[in-house]
């Protein structure tokens, strides 16, 4: 009797959450056809030369020849290119500073707007570090183009400050390319990536600052001891989240930044990728490339969902 009971408590919920049943079925069918169907072009990565003109799905395309042993030539030469390990650094690089700087300030950003009283004020500040973010790369990457000319805004302030004699074309200097990424980065996801932090400081129980306000505790000691262990578990996921987007350097942003004379310190995977793709035609090619980044992503996403699980007991999996 008890099965029956279960099975026939489980269609019981089923029909009286028959709403959000369906809403997660068009979820799942969504992801199912933009994000698992595509999986099956992997193979192009593994054929020797597939050409745009050719169908997926014709008896042509899968009886065509593999790409060396087990189909792994276009990897191997991958990682013979000469330009391998200059990709590669620029890649973690580039991704490295953006989640060194670019992970913490939204959290310190969203602390320091949790302390204010006016809300007036605090409404404002929000707004104001809203804006670029909604904003595409095509209109913010021509507006910094005009700012880093030698003659833009950023040389005019430099000049009068007295730092520097005559202006400097800043997207003309590879040495200088790394720093105005990430910090054009930052300026423009700043306050959208705060808002989910601030929804869960929202959710904190206020008795407890109270409490601790009794204790004698001030502001940054109700921060370190109340509002961020309160949100470890969101900051945990997050952060996993952002691990496992190493590789992935905001293709937009650099498109828009990069030239021939900045060429050194901006090709990056996704860059690359373009390139062999679009210019040279080199689809198979490409596709390897960019296989071999979504493995090295997912195991750059189980070892930090391993790391944080073992450190503070909260994971994805």
């Amino acid at each position: 009797m008890k099965p029956k009971l279960k099975k026939k408590g489980f269609l019981v919920r089923l029909r009286n959450e028959k709403y959000l049943q369906i809403m997660a079925l068009l979820g799942i069918a969504w992801m199912l056809v933009f994000n698992y169907a595509p999986m099956y072009g992997i193979l192009v990565g593994f054929k020797r030369n597939y050409m745009i003109t050719q169908s997926l799905f014709s008896l042509k395309f899968l009886a065509s020849p593999w790409a060396g042993s087990f189909g792994f030539q276009h990897f191997i030469a991958f990682f013979r290119d000469s330009e391998f390990v200059n990709i590669i650094i620029n890649t973690l690089g580039i991704s490295l500073l953006k989640l060194g700087i670019g992970f913490p300030l939204p959290i310190i950003f969203a602390l320091l707007l949790n302390e204010l009283k006016n809300r007036r004020f605090k409404r404002a500040v929000q707004t104001i570090s809203y804006l670029p973010h909604f904003l595409s790369w095509v209109v913010l990457g021509g507006i910094l183009t005009t700012w880093l000319s030698n003659t833009g805004f950023v040389n005019e302030i430099l000049i009068k400050a007295g730092l520097i004699k005559e202006g400097i074309t800043f997207l003309a200097y590879p040495q200088y390319f790394w720093g105005i990424v990430v910090i054009s980065d930052v300026w423009k996801e700043l306050g959208w990536s705060a808002i989910i932090y601030l929804a869960a400081i929202t959710g904190i129980d206020q008795e407890l600052y109270e409490a601790a306000q009794l204790d004698g505790a001030g502001r940054l000691r109700r921060m370190w001891s109340i509002t961020l262990p309160c949100i470890k578990g969101t900051i945990t996921v997050l952060f996993i989240l952002a691990v496992g987007g190493l590789l992935n350097t905001n293709f937009d942003q650099i498109l828009v930044l990069w030239n021939p004379l900045n060429a050194p310190r901006s090709t990056v995977i996704d860059i690359y990728t373009y390139n062999v793709a679009m210019r040279s035609l080199r689809f198979s090619y490409a596709t390897a490339i960019g296989f071999f980044k979504s493995v090295f992503a997912f195991i750059l996403l189980f070892i930090a969902n391993n790391i944080t699980k073992r450190i503070n007991e909260v994971s994805l999996f």
